[in-house]
């Protein structure tokens, strides 16, 4: 199991309100566990961009996400796994809007897999119930890689009193 470690903490004075302090990363790693829907982005072979919604489990000091092998961002993350996952409301004025960047690393050990199975059970239900075997998740007649992204920074973007913290890790 991987533990966590506290990041450097900064508020960003150049796009923060007067008042703001910075947001404790006990919110920020809060906020992207609670979260329902995150926003995936990688690249391409050719540089272009590609951005996709779903669903993620934060375990052991990283979000975890699944998807088809065949799907283009299985196929951008085995050509660079650096990505960046994104989630918050979708409103201008509250809430507090979270940025991580990482690599993603793919999961294959099974103990690990079925930690992050019952994970994804326990946030949203068991109609996400997978088998796990041979390094990879599966559902009815489908075969999911898994993959974890631990913050190389993150951001906060919080709203109504405008402020921006980066996390350092």
């Amino acid at each position: 199991m991987i533990t966590e470690h506290e990041p450097q903490t900064a508020l960003d004075t150049r796009f923060s309100s007067p008042d703001a302090t910075a947001t404790a990363w006990p919110e920020g790693r809060a906020g992207l566990a609670a979260a329902e829907l995150y926003w995936l982005s990688t690249v391409r072979r050719d540089g272009r961009p590609h951005v996709t919604p779903l669903v993620a489990v934060w375990l052991d000091g990283a979000l975890c996400f699944c998807t088809g092998p065949t799907e283009q961002k299985a196929r951008n993350l085995a050509h660079n796994p650096r990505c960046v996952l994104t989630t918050g409301a979708g409103v201008l004025r509250e809430g507090l809007d979270l940025v991580v960047e990482g690599t993603a690393e793919p999961v294959r050990d099974d103990a690990t897999l079925r930690r992050i199975a019952a994970a994804y059970v326990e946030k949203y239900g068991e109609e996400w119930t997978f088998e796990v075997r041979d390094g990879a998740v599966h559902h009815e007649s489908h075969e999911a890689l898994v993959y974890r992204v631990a913050p190389a920074t993150a951001f906060g973007f919080r709203k109504g009193e405008y402020g921006q913290t980066r996390w350092r890790f």
